[in-house]
């Protein structure tokens, strides 16, 4: 019989809101600026949605933008919406304003995976530690400093996942117990029933943030775990005790109605052409003008199927290389990492002795649930592991990762309370955990004097520069990498160091003393295990402070905000905004100029792509030969254009080119002077 599970712990709550808000709800929700590309495109869509009082359709730009599910928008919208209300009605204001739902969701998700590994691994130490590691997390902070929904992914999926995993504990406490009476019998099917709802709901609520894969990865977690304790007949068994008919009936009717009015609201256009079949290939069909499949193509295969089979059209995407995509986690997840791979031991060897003493047990009770194969651990594992399998054979990001991480997090909350547990153990196992740790704490200390080092000599050989020194003029530009999301910090090159000295002197004495502190409190003298994790977490978030000032530095590589705002004085609603290249490369420029008119030369492809296909699409996209015909006229023009990424010089263009700003490889120029 199992323990009862310990109540969260007050000064657990005080932590985890403390550190939530110093790192992620107050200095981060303001800067950086929006960077340009998903950050500022996301931000835009929500703006345009208040702006259009159209929920249902997405526009980016003035142009359908069929390619994501909605919540993330309408949960940035109404965060807009609220601080409009309250009159800030700043583009600064209204970024920030963005920022919080995603703010939010790492809150409830470090408070979900607080509570799940508590109550699997029925210990307060567990749930602390793995709320600390969430929230510490490499991966989970860089990637809510940009406005993607997967952490609203892993939200969806961990609410899920508690929801079901409260339908399992009460059998792994009392296995033998197939029924109960009286009021207990009662209260209990009650639960079960709203555990399935809220199961239900989660997956609904997933598959409107991140579209079919929000139910394929919770609901396949659970299956395989319903598979892996009890075989196939009792867990076919098990799940027609899980309201599978109403729980549908939930899901349908949260998740349902967006994708049927989406659907009507963009019908097929014209006659667009059909596939072909071309020398045993199936050839994607391209949309003309006026003549474009509805969203439900566009929603459904082309971004679903054919984006996971590396078909997707347009093809403006790079992916991942399979080692890096791996090893990512060891790196989203430092430095807790070392442990990771005696975390994930010890339920996989479970998992495989039980499951081998199985088939040498009596045909009787292979129908029986079993709680000891694998143990509760074995849900945590495959959490992990299928969304790393599933993105392994399809195109994948840097960031498709974040989904195995809270997983991950519990994983080694359980295995370091461990520690903590047996603490006063004189037992040959307790003496062999306490010395793994060790062992890998030293490791870690390893790993952090070796970057303390190399940073030392880098910064050593690198030559001052002067604060103001513009840092594109540092770089090394890599266009052919950014369609990776990382792919700009691959222009960082020698020089461009000696202005990141303070954040790189932060993050390497954050990885060597973290684990200094932690490896001595570590030792047989002082054996505070306790005190030893908390030192890891310190450092870890010393990490993340040297990370956010990084990105801060970096930023105006990355951003057109400071050019909007030298021009924003200067621009007129009837003046001609313009990017030379993708809307995306300068994206930024159109959410603080709150202009959603953005005329694209020579750059229509990407996220507008698709959209500037239906009848109805603005007229925004220039030619050469059609900018140098306004360049003429009265109207003023103001052109974006990059100096470093291709097309990277100005069109020809008649008559006076007035440079009004250049910042971070960046430029605006003007056919007028200013006024």
């Amino acid at each position: 019989m199992q323990p009862a599970i310990p109540t969260r712990p007050r000064s657990t709550l005080a932590a985890i809101l403390l550190l939530w808000a110093a790192f992620y709800a107050s200095f981060a929700l303001f800067t950086p600026p929006l960077l340009d590309d998903a950050d500022s495109v996301h931000a835009e869509v929500a703006r345009e949605m208040l702006l259009r009082h159209d929920y249902i359709t997405l526009h980016a730009n003035g142009i359908r933008y069929l390619e994501k599910a909605p919540l993330f928008y309408w949960a940035m919208a109404a965060s807009m919406k609220a601080a409009m209300l309250l009159g800030a009605q700043a583009p600064q204001s209204l970024a920030a304003a963005a920022r919080i739902p995603l703010a939010l969701a790492v809150l409830a998700l470090a408070l979900l995976i607080e509570s799940l590994a508590r109550r699997i691994f029925h210990d307060a130490n567990a749930g602390l530690y793995s709320a600390l590691i969430t929230l510490s997390s490499f991966g989970i902070f860089l990637f809510t400093r940009m406005l993607i929904p997967d952490a609203l992914l892993c939200l969806w999926i961990a609410l899920a996942l508690w929801c079901f995993w409260r339908t399992e504990e009460d059998r792994v406490a009392h296995p033998l117990q197939s029924h109960r009476k009286g009021w207990g019998a009662f209260r209990s099917r009650h639960q079960l029933r709203l555990l399935c709802y809220g199961f239900a709901a989660a997956c609904a609520l997933n598959v409107l943030t991140k579209g079919l894969i929000g139910v394929i990865f919770p609901a396949a977690i659970a299956l395989l775990y319903l598979l892996a304790t009890r075989g196939l007949r009792a867990a076919l068994r098990r799940l027609r005790e899980l309201h599978p008919w109403t729980a549908l009936a939930v899901f349908l009717a949260i998740a349902a109605p967006w994708h049927i009015l989406a659907g009507l609201a963009n019908p097929t256009q014209g006659h667009p052409v059909p596939f072909q079949l071309v020398n045993g290939h199936w050839l994607v069909p391209l949309p003309a003008e006026g003549n474009v499949r509805g969203w439900a193509w566009f929603y459904f295969v082309n971004e679903h199927l054919l984006r996971y089979l590396n078909l997707r059209v347009p093809h403006d995407y790079d992916t991942v290389p399979l080692w890096i995509f791996w090893s990512l986690c060891l790196v989203w997840l430092m430095p807790w990492s070392v442990f990771l791979f005696r975390a994930l031991g010890t339920p996989l060897r479970q998992w495989s002795e039980a499951a081998l003493a199985r088939w040498r047990t009596p045909t009787r009770i292979l129908g029986r649930f079993n709680p000891t194969i694998g143990g509760p651990r074995l849900l945590l594992v495959l959490w992990a592991a299928l969304p790393l399998l599933f993105f392994s054979l399809s195109t994948r990001q840097e960031y498709y990762v974040l989904p195995a991480l809270p997983a991950l997090a519990a994983l080694l909350g359980g295995w370091l309370s461990l520690e903590v547990r047996s603490i006063h153990s004189t037992s040959p196992v307790a003496q062999r955990l306490r010395r793994r740790n060790r062992n890998a704490t030293a490791f870690a200390m390893a790993f952090g004097a070796l970057v303390l080092l190399v940073s030392a000599v880098v910064l050593l050989r690198t030559h001052s520069v002067a604060p103001s020194t513009d840092l594109s003029t540092l770089l090394q530009q890599h266009p052919s990498d950014y369609a990776m999301s990382l792919g700009h910090a691959m222009d960082i090159t020698g020089p461009s160091v000696a202005l990141f000295r303070f954040p790189l002197l932060i993050a390497a004495f954050s990885l060597f003393l973290g684990p200094v502190f932690a490896l001595l409190l570590r030792s047989s003298s002082l054996n505070n295990p306790h005190a030893a994790n908390l030192s890891l977490a310190a450092g870890a978030f010393g990490f993340l402070t040297s990370v956010f000032l990084g990105l801060r530095i970096f930023s105006p590589v990355l951003t057109s905000a400071q050019l909007a705002a030298a021009i924003a004085p200067q621009v007129l609603p009837q003046d001609m905004v313009a990017i030379h290249g993708e809307y995306e490369s300068g994206s930024s420029l159109g959410f603080y100029l709150q202009r959603a008119d953005i005329h694209i030369v020579d750059g229509r492809s990407s996220n507008l792509w698709y959209g500037s296909f239906f009848p109805d699409a603005p007229r925004i996209f220039e030619t050469d030969d059609s900018l140098a015909r306004k360049w003429r006229g009265p109207q003023r023009i103001f052109l974006w254009q990059s100096l470093t990424d291709p097309p990277n010089r100005l069109p020809p263009l008649p008559g006076a080119v007035y440079i009004l700003m250049k910042n971070g490889g960046k430029e605006i120029v003007s056919n007028q002077p200013n006024r």
